[in-house]
C-alpha cells in the first residue's frame, strides 16, 4: 500500500473560518489537528504560511507521514497543537509531538461536537485551531511518557484478571451441569482446595471419598460427608472437555500476568524517586478524655468481627511496596483501604505530579466527586456529582465501600454518611475524603498520621451537640446534657 504525500487543501466554496473581532488571541503559534484512522487534517495560523498557499494540509497515518506533518509545524513556529482525542489514534501523534517540543493540547470530542455547520474535516482542523488560539480549549490530564508504560500495563493486568475470572466461571458452569457442586462446599473455586480436586478430576479420578482427601484441614465451611455428596455427578465428555480447557486457559493467564509483573517491576525500577518532603512531619493528635481507655475493648471486638480473606487474590506476588514509597514519597498503604495494587493503580493513572491540580477541591472534581452546580435564575436545580468515566474514581468508590467496614475514622464516616444519604452516596462522600487525603500525600509528601477513630467520632458529637443547642435556643428552649452512670 503506498502512502499518500501531504496535500494542501483550499476550500473553495466555503473560505476559511471569520475570526472573532473581541476575542484576543492568547496562543499565537496554535495548530488545530483533526485525527482519523488513515489520515489527519492539520490547520496552522494563516500567517504562518507563504502568500497563496493553503494554512491546512492532509497527511496520512504511517510514521513516515507523522514526521512530515511535525516537521511541517515546526517550521511553520507552532507552538502548541490542540486534537480531539479519537479512540486510539491520537496516541502515536502525541507522542511524536511531545517529543519534537510541540505542546500537545488533548480536548475531549464531547466539547466540540455539538456547533453547527462543521461537517468536514478541514473545517473541523481549523475550528480546533481558531478556538485554540483563543486560549478557549481545556487539554485532558495524561501523565508523563514514564507513568504511560506502568499504565499501559496494569490495564493490560486488569484484562488478564477478568479473562482468568471467565475461566473460573467457565469451570463452575462445566461442574454445575454435571451436577459436581463444589463451589457449594468450598469458599473459592480458584482456591487451593478447588484446583486441587479439578486437577484430580481431570487426571480420572471419580471416586468422592478419594477426591475429599484433597481438601485443606482449615476449611470449616462443609464437613466431608456433605463435600463427599456434592462431588457425586455425571461425568460427560464434553464437559469434562470445556472444564479442561478452562483450567488450561487459567494457568495460561496466570502465566501471562506472572511476565507482567515482571514488566512492572522492571518500569518501577526506572521511574524517579519523590524529593523529600518540604514540610516537617505533624504531630500526632492527642486522645480525648477518656479515649485511651475505651480503645482496647473496641479494638478487641472490631478484631472479632474481622473476615479472614484469601492469601494474594489478583495482587502481585512481588513486593513492590519498598519502590512505591520511593516514587511517591510517603508510604500510601498505611492509608486504610489501600493496599500495593490500588496504590499501583493510583500512580499509573496520576503520577505523582500533584501540580496539575490547583487545590485538592479541582483534584476532586475532575474525579467526578464533587457536588455539581446546575443552578439557573437564582435557583439550584441539581447539586449531583457528575457523571464521569475516571479509572481511580472507579477505584476510590469500590475501596469505600470496604473501608466502610473498617473500624477507623474514614469508617465512622462511611456509616455516618450511609444512615443520612444510602449506599451510593456514602461511597461518594468516603471516596471524596480518600482522594484528599492522597492529594495531600502525594502533594506534601508527608507521613500519613492517622486520626483516632474516638477522636474523630468526639469532634462529630460536639458538633451536633452544637447545631441541637442553637436550634433549641431559636425555639426558646434549653438542652441540659445528662452524664451516663459508669
Amino acid at each position: 500500500m503506498k502512502t499518500k504525500p501531504f496535500q494542501s487543501i483550499v476550500e473553495r466554496s466555503e473560505g476559511p473560518i471569520r475570526p472573532a473581532a473581541s476575542l484576543p488571541v492568547i496562543n499565537p503559534h496554535a495548530a488545530g489537528i483533526d485525527i482519523g484512522a488513515s489520515e489527519h487534517y492539520v490547520c496552522v495560523p494563516a500567517d504562518a504560511v507563504s502568500a497563496g498557499q493553503s494554512p491546512v494540509r492532509r497527511f496520512g497515518a504511517f510514521t513516515q507521514d507523522l514526521d512530515q506533518l511535525v516537521e511541517w509545524l515546526r517550521s511553520c513556529g507552532v507552538r502548541s497543537a490542540a486534537m480531539e482525542s479519537t479512540g486510539v489514534y491520537w496516541v502515536a501523534l502525541y507522542e511524536k509531538l511531545e517529543a519534537a517540543g510541540i505542546t500537545p493540547v488533548l480536548v475531549n470530542a464531547r466539547h466540540l461536537g455539538q456547533v453547527p455547520g462543521r461537517k468536514s474535516d478541514v473545517k473541523d482542523c481549523q475550528w480546533l485551531q481558531q478556538l485554540h488560539s483563543y486560549g478557549l480549549l481545556n487539554g485532558s490530564f495524561r501523565p508523563g511518557p514514564e507513568f504511560c508504560r506502568l499504565r499501559t500495563l496494569l490495564r493490560y493486568r486488569g484484562n488478564l484478571v477478568e479473562q482468568k475470572t471467565r475461566q473460573v466461571q467457565q469451570m463452575q458452569s462445566s461442574l454445575q451441569q454435571m451436577n459436581v457442586l463444589l463451589h457449594h462446599v468450598v469458599s473459592d473455586l480458584d482456591g487451593d482446595t478447588g484446583f486441587r480436586i479439578v486437577d484430580a478430576i481431570l487426571a480420572g479420578e471419580r471416586n468422592p471419598a478419594r477426591l475429599v482427601q484433597l481438601r485443606d484441614y482449615r476449611i470449616k465451611r462443609s464437613t466431608e460427608a456433605q463435600m463427599e455428596a456434592a462431588l457425586q455427578g455425571r461425568w460427560q465428555d464434553e464437559h469434562l472437555l470445556i472444564l479442561s480447557q478452562a483450567r488450561q486457559a487459567y494457568q495460561f493467564f496466570e502465566q501471562q500476568m506472572s511476565q507482567c509483573d515482571a514488566s512492572i517491576e522492571r518500569v518501577l525500577k526506572t521511574l524517579p524517586s519523590a524529593e523529600p518532603s518540604p514540610v516537617p512531619a505533624p504531630t500526632p493528635q492527642p486522645e480525648v478524655a477518656g479515649a485511651a481507655s475505651q480503645s482496647a475493648p473496641v479494638e478487641a471486638e472490631s478484631t472479632k468481627k474481622k473476615r479472614k480473606r484469601k492469601a494474594g487474590g489478583n495482587a502481585p506476588k512481588q513486593d513492590f511496596l519498598p519502590e512505591l514509597i520511593r516514587i511517591c514519597g510517603s508510604d500510601l498503604s498505611k492509608v486504610g483501604g489501600l493496599n500495593m495494587l490500588s496504590i499501583l493503580i493510583l500512580i499509573s493513572e496520576l503520577g505523582t505530579d500533584m501540580s496539575k491540580w490547583r487545590s485538592e477541591k479541582a483534584f476532586c472534581s475532575w474525579l467526578g466527586l464533587a457536588p455539581g452546580n446546575k443552578i439557573s435564575g437564582g435557583r439550584v436545580l441539581s447539586s449531583r456529582t457528575p457523571f464521569v468515566i475516571n479509572r481511580i474514581s472507579t477505584l476510590l468508590r469500590t475501596l469505600a465501600i470496604n473501608i466502610g467496614r473498617t473500624d477507623t475514622w474514614l469508617g465512622s464516616h462511611h456509616r455516618r454518611m450511609r444512615a443520612r444519604l444510602g449506599p451510593a452516596a456514602a461511597a461518594t462522600a468516603t471516596a471524596h475524603k480518600l482522594a484528599c487525603v492522597i492529594y495531600h500525600l502525594l502533594k506534601t509528601r508527608e507521613p500519613y498520621v492517622d486520626i483516632n477513630r474516638l477522636v474523630y467520632e468526639e469532634k462529630i458529637r460536639k458538633h451536633r451537640l452544637a447545631k441541637l443547642r442553637k436550634q433549641a435556643e431559636e425555639l426558646g428552649l434549653q438542652i441540659v446534657e445528662i452524664q451516663k452512670a459508669a
